[in-house]
């Protein structure tokens, strides 16, 4: 486990060098299987090894995401440090972090990230970073803890970003209710995303916010 995490953890921060270093690999390997079998059938491989160092420049982080979030072990980190680097992705700059991973047994990790190499779990499209001085939740391989996932929905930052996606649906049904309160279906929808709301985070929404909703659903009028 600590020798795939390694290599994960290396194709994840070099993607760009990864792609030289697997065609190599796919030359070596295709020498000595051809040797071995006295043919040249296994020449293939450079081509296949080569497809997997494209791939592996903008996949790498899932995998290894996916790994780290089965495999590993909890602990938790903090940002320290963010700058942001010459380059984009997406027309948006992309920042440069460094951070101090706690491991499980209480060691102090020092290690660093970037837009382009984080790795978070759930996998999105979005890539969400913690705020700087932020505790969140991590899992990574004891023994090679620098390579770790960020556990996006066990950590504060995470939850308040999902409560305030499930506030959307709340507030478009509160805006068709403003705008026509005597519409049966409006107060229907409206009813149904504060209920649903409350009960999804009436444990870790603000509580002032969860009484508010409360109160918004006992004043709908009733519909036959």
């Amino acid at each position: 486990m600590v020798i795939l995490s390694a290599i994960l953890y290396f194709l994840t921060q070099h993607p760009i060098w990864s792609l030289p270093l697997l065609i190599i690999l796919g030359v070596v390997l295709a020498q000595l299987l051809a040797r071995w079998r006295r043919n040249q059938g296994w020449q293939a491989l450079i081509i296949v090894f080569f497809v997997l160092g494209m791939v592996n420049i903008f996949t790498a982080h899932l995998f290894n995401a996916l790994f780290l979030q089965a495999f590993g072990v909890d602990g938790t980190a903090v940002i320290t440090q963010a700058e942001e680097t010459n380059s984009t992705l997406n027309d948006s700059p992309i920042w440069a972090y460094d951070a101090v991973m706690r491991t499980a047994d209480g060691r102090d990790v020092v290690t660093q990230f970037d837009t382009m190499s984080a790795t978070i779990y759930p996998i999105t499209n979005a890539i969400l970073i913690p705020p700087k001085g932020e505790r969140f939740a991590v899992r990574y391989i004891p023994g090679f803890p620098r390579n770790f996932v960020i556990m996006r929905d066990l950590s504060p930052y995470g939850r308040q970003y999902l409560i305030e996606q499930d506030r959307r649906p709340v507030d478009k049904a509160a805006a068709q209710f403003a705008a026509s309160p005597g519409n049966a279906a409006f107060i229907a929808e409206y009813r149904a995303t504060l209920t649903a709301f409350i009960a999804r985070h009436q444990n870790d929404a603000d509580p002032v916010l969860i009484a508010n909703y409360r109160a918004q659903l006992d004043a709908l009028p009733r519909v036959d």
